[in-house]
């Protein structure tokens, strides 16, 4: 009889008992596979280098450049170009056994490949006779005029990296500021890495931020889709510059302290034939899944087979890639739920432990991202890898030996949904504080969440920023100092508190879009027909923060003290929070977290004096942090410059102190009472 194994997963929540065997297979197959990999290829990390032999690599020793190509069912490939005037005779490559086909082209030859040269690389599958876009291509270019892609052809890179001061530390808590390179200038215009680096980031670091999470970075042939229907997967996008402006940036961003996580997109790929992977050697189960299976009908996009060797060694290899040629220090897994499932969570209704382990669960792509976290930690031990998923799989987070995928972090999807639709359908008099505390704390045993008030799906067209659901149409007309307006003064104070409450107890990490720091008004539309391809959405209005006369450098100031205090109180890397004081008729909420006391009153008109409730230790404290400040936009309702002196009762110590609507403060135990 099989002895059974003990699964960690299974010991911290024995509700998973009945999938025993599910979850020892995980971990079997997991095992198994990195085994094979370790086998075969030496180790896992060997086995990720397949774009240091696939694509274009230079040979010194032989003074001429490799290109090889994986096209199994392809009848011929020749490669095209600025360099042979894009006859396809003149360059046709070899096929070997394995399906992959090569080419050298020596320094000396007739035709020899000068860089920076724009190739193409012409497949030909029965009567099909494509020109493509090589699948390891590390730089694609648009033409201005055609708006065709082609792959170009650049010489090593001899960039001089000036970053080997900075080290990710261990268990960092990240504190994120999610942002798009395009659309991070004012201009109405496309923004590049070299304008991002030396006018963003300063701004970035200033605010406290210590991770930026960029978007868009692989090459996506529509600027519309946000990055995600990525073409050219070892491709720094060009429309943002080139790969050196791409490393100065990161470069840049270390010098500043800020580890840099890039947005990946494994889940899926442009459908595009012209630029993209889609049916790259005519036998329409390439890097895809054949037929149905390989196509996302939510998305218009395609599916990889993560089972298949290739496909596998593609995307591991890619992450290598991105890790060490760019120094970058992890990735957010855009997509994971569709991952996970073969129904990609299309419809579903996670209601059941048995949708998480049962049908449609796909263990070929969990066997791959555990593969892909246990490589990004063998090169980067305290790498930052954070799990899109919205299902909500136990275990995404942890250990792979423990029954889990391996991410470090998931993102608390469901937090900034419900202050959406708190905001959108619940007048402030009826909002439940109890309710507000299970949303923020709804979170796995042990398994680590990014919590955020708003990202850039919140901001997307169709929906608005945070602050324009608050002030809307108001903040056109009233944002300028001395204005007073009550939209404007209760969406000032609201902003305050929903982010602090969001960050101090909705997870161990924290993120915000940029711009929405300091109450970007609108929401975000990428040019495209439907708005005659306008860049006005696609920007960040700088000037409003940094102007003086305007409101806005408010919510800026605290947002900068709110990190701060994140910070400097090691909140996030704290244990999770405990109840103080639930109180559903004054809607006030009052917790304690690494020994800070939050007090939060949600009231829309009632301010309480003598507001009194118990404390965890007898003594001395201090306000640290009051979003009614007035250098926030408050009115100076709270004495931060007093201390406040626990009393000792029957049932234990309390506090009393003054507690006004809309309203949050932060306390510190000082020190003990002295003359007690």
């Amino acid at each position: 009889m099989m002895e059974t194994i003990k699964i960690q997963l299974i010991e911290d929540d024995p509700w998973l008992a009945p999938y025993q065997n599910e979850l020892a297979e995980r971990i079997s197959i997991f095992k198994e596979k990195l085994a094979s990999l370790i086998s075969t290829n030496g180790s896992l990390y060997e086995f990720a280098g397949a774009h240091l032999h696939l694509g274009f690599n230079y040979d010194k020793k032989l003074k001429g450049w490799w290109y090889r190509e994986w096209a199994p069912s392809a009848d011929r490939l020749s490669l095209i170009g600025e360099f042979n005037d894009w006859k396809p005779n003149l360059h046709t490559l070899t096929r070997h056994e394995d399906g992959i086909w090569q080419i050298f082209i020596g320094d000396d030859s007739p035709h020899p490949l000068t860089t920076p040269s724009l190739v193409k690389v012409k497949v030909q599958n029965g009567l099909n006779d494509r020109d493509r876009l090589p699948a390891y291509i590390r730089s694609a270019i648009q033409n201005d005029k055609t708006y065709d892609f082609s792959g170009e052809v650049l010489g090593t890179s001899s960039y001089k990296w000036k970053d080997s001061k900075f080290k990710l530390e261990s268990g960092l808590a990240p504190i994120i500021y999610e942002c798009h390179v395009g659309m991070a200038q004012e201009k109405e215009g496309v923004g590049t890495f070299r304008e991002f680096a030396d006018n963003i980031l300063p701004r970035i670091a200033k605010q406290g931020y210590n991770c930026i999470q960029v978007m868009a970075i692989q090459e996506h042939p529509y600027y519309g889709s946000f990055g995600y229907h990525v073409s050219n997967f070892f491709a720094p996008s060009s429309r943002f510059g080139t790969p050196d402006d791409l490393r100065y940036m990161v470069e840049e961003a270390h010098k500043l302290g800020l580890a840099v996580v890039m947005d990946a997109v494994y889940s899926h790929a442009v459908k595009n034939i012209a630029e993209g992977l889609n049916d790259f050697d005519g036998s329409d189960n390439q890097y895809f899944h054949k037929g149905g299976r390989g196509y996302h009908t939510g998305w218009d996009s395609k599916l990889f087979d993560y089972g298949r060797p290739e496909v596998l060694q593609f995307l591991l290899s890619n992450i290598r890639y991105w890790m060490e040629d760019f120094h970058i220090d992890g990735f957010r897994f855009d997509g994971v739920t569709s991952m996970l499932y073969h129904h990609h969570g299309e419809g579903e209704a996670f209601d059941h432990y048995d949708k998480y382990f049962k049908n449609g669960v796909d263990k070929d792509a969990i066997c791959f991202l555990q593969l892909a976290n246990e490589l990004m930690h063998q090169i980067k031990p305290n790498a930052i890898s954070i799990a899109e998923d919205m299902s909500g799989m136990p275990g995404v987070c942890r250990p792979i030996e423990e029954g889990g995928v391996g991410f470090d972090y998931r993102l608390g999807m469901g937090i900034p949904d419900y202050w959406i639709k708190l905001l959108k359908h619940t007048p402030d008099e009826d909002w439940q504080v109890n309710a507000l505390w299970d949303v923020m704390a709804n979170r796995r045993y042990k398994e680590k969440t990014i919590a955020y008030a708003e990202s850039h799906d919140q901001a997307l067209v169709g929906d608005k920023t945070l602050a324009f659901w608050l002030m809307d149409k108001e903040m056109y007309w009233h944002m300028s100092l001395g204005d007073e307006n009550l939209v404007i003064n209760r969406g000032i104070a609201m902003h305050k508190m929903i982010r602090l409450f969001t960050a101090s107890l909705g997870g161990e990490g924290y993120l915000n879009f940029i711009g929405n720091e300091f109450g970007h008004p609108e929401w975000v539309d990428f040019p495209r027909e439907g708005n005659d391809w306008s860049y006005k959405h696609a920007r960040r209005q700088w000037s409003l923060t940094d102007n003086k006369e305007l409101k806005y450098q408010w919510l800026n100031e605290f947002d900068k003290a709110m990190i701060g205090l994140l910070k400097e109180g090691e909140v996030l890397g704290a244990a999770s929070a405990q109840q103080l004081n639930m109180d559903e008729e004054n809607k006030v909420v009052i917790f304690e977290r690494n020994n800070l006391i939050f007090v939060f009153n949600f009231h829309p008109d009632r301010s309480i004096s003598d507001y009194r409730f118990h404390l965890p230790s007898a003594g001395v404290y201090g306000i640290l942090l009051s979003s009614d400040d007035s250098r926030f936009g408050g009115h100076d309702r709270v004495n931060t410059k007093i201390d406040y002196k626990s009393i000792a009762y029957e049932h234990g110590d309390q506090l009393s102190l003054y507690s006004p609507c809309r309203t949050a403060v932060v306390l510190e135990l000082k020190g003990p009472i002295v003359d007690r």
